[in-house]
């Protein structure tokens, strides 16, 4: 199905998953499938790892195949950076032999251990394979980009390009998206945006997140993770309660969607739309 029909009537609902790591069991990623698939999701995302796979060789394509399987539309993340036409002709000849049709083309993180492609740009599109593409956004602007406006300068040749429907990168203070979003309209960019949330469960994991993608950490936040930093089960419902604050904050403000980075941690997703489920109506 091609995801961008969902956006009409209550607030979409998704969420991100990953493959198993290698170190993981291969039943753990189907069996976090399974719990999530009970939740009722518009979607599921999954990431691409190293080479596309995890633990004994189960790839994003497998796990996509395994939501469609289940129900659930899927959306196959394709990190762009390093691969040649050639690649991305591969991987999308095997993503529609496998019946995934939605895409998250991404450029992906750099990596000094490859060589970096240029090929993808505007690519996948021109293929004409009925593949529905979305891209990612960044609401307190990508850490490559000179100020706001150059930034969405560049989300807006994204649009151009094909992408139908976006996500953001994670972010804690709603603030900063709903201004980004202020100017995305603004600027001509009218598709459906789906705002990234992370539940804050563990503060090491949020730390090195944050030093990645340069999320800033509202004063509210901070004081959480001071807090309860120290005590897991305490930051966990304490990380819940902080998204759950967010995201109904969002759907008051009108926003498209919310796409849960579940950290392959049903309960934490479970708990939140548990909170949200009357929310999400409208």
């Amino acid at each position: 199905m091609d995801i961008t029909t969902t956006f009409s009537g209550g607030t979409v609902f998704s969420f991100e998953v990953f493959p198993p790591k290698k170190e993981s069991a291969i039943d753990s990623i189907y069996k976090t499938i399974d719990d999530l698939k009970q939740l009722e999701p518009t979607f599921i995302s999954v990431t691409y790892g190293a080479g596309g796979s995890g633990a004994q060789g189960v790839s994003t394509k497998d796990v996509c195949k395994y939501i469609s399987e289940k129900g659930i539309d899927a959306i196959a993340h394709l990190s762009c950076l390093y691969n040649s036409k050639e690649d991305i002709d591969r991987i999308l000849d095997e993503l529609k032999e496998n019946g995934i049709n939605n895409i998250l083309a991404l450029r992906g993180d750099p990596n000094p251990d490859y060589e970096v492609k240029h090929d993808f740009e505007e690519y996948i599109n021109s293929k004409n394979m009925g593949f529905v593409i979305s891209g990612a956004c960044y609401p307190e602007v990508h850490q490559e980009a000179e100020t706001i406006d150059e930034d969405i300068a560049n989300l807006k040749k994204k649009v151009d390009a094909g992408a139908s429907h976006l996500i953001s990168q994670l972010f804690f203070d709603n603030t900063a998206f709903l201004d980004f979003m202020e100017k995305v309209r603004e600027a001509g960019i009218e598709v459906p945006v789906e705002a990234g949330i992370m539940p804050v469960t563990n503060k090491k994991q949020i730390e090195r997140m944050v030093s990645m993608c340069g999320a800033s950490i509202p004063a509210k936040l901070s004081k959480l993770l001071q807090r309860f930093g120290d005590d897991p089960v305490a930051m966990r419902e304490a990380g819940i309660s902080y998204a759950t604050d967010q995201i109904i904050e969002l759907v008051a403000y009108g926003v498209d969607g919310v796409h849960i980075y579940t950290m392959n941690d049903p309960y934490v997703a479970k708990k939140i739309k548990e909170n949200v489920s009357n929310i999400l109506k409208f």
